[in-house]
């Protein structure tokens, strides 16, 4: 074999493995688990669900989102009927640092750089303690394109979430359109 040839094939082998590798770091964030158990993995999608609402910070800007087992149970009244939540339940709060935005003609804050995921699930057997909520944070670093599970204890979501106990520990109330 020509000396050209097999500097060509050890290109295109290095090539491949390079990108081989943007695609599995791609899918690292799925192989992540809380301290508490909850694995990234079972809110695959949230990236395409429905927008429950938003929130604003000084810190950061969120939209909130949730699955459709939690989108339909919002439009048959709950927690406002006093029924909670159902089984299979998943809410995901993504929040961004803001900026100001340099292109529209009035002053609004628009996302900046992504920074996490706090996400919580319904189920009742799993999480007999907290209200039938799991909780969990996924902090995002965009100079490495990576998540990372948040160490933290993440049951200080639910102590945070009990002035809002009558509302099944949800804050945020599904916004009409």
């Amino acid at each position: 074999m020509e000396r050209s040839t097999k500097v060509m094939i050890a290109i295109a082998t290095a090539v491949f493995a390079v990108l081989g590798g943007i695609a599995v770091h791609a899918q690292d964030k799925y192989s992540l688990k809380s301290p508490s158990g909850i694995a990234f993995s079972d809110f695959r999608g949230y990236e395409d669900w429905a927008v429950v609402s938003s929130a604003r910070t000084d810190e950061v800007l969120k939209v909130i989102v949730a699955n459709p087992i939690m989108i339909e149970a919002y439009k048959a009244g709950v927690p406002g009927n006093g029924q909670p939540f159902p089984d299979g339940s998943k809410i995901a709060k993504l929040q961004w640092k803001p900026k100001k935005s340099t292109e529209a003609p009035f002053v609004v804050d628009v996302p900046d750089v992504f920074t996490q995921a706090f996400v919580m699930e319904k189920d009742s057997k799993a999480f007999p303690k907290s209200g039938g909520w799991g909780y969990a944070l996924f902090n995002y670093e965009a100079a490495s394109d990576a998540f990372t599970a948040d160490p933290s204890p993440s049951d200080c979501g639910h102590a945070c979430h009990v002035a809002v106990q009558a509302k099944d520990y949800i804050f945020h109330p599904y916004q009409n359109r």
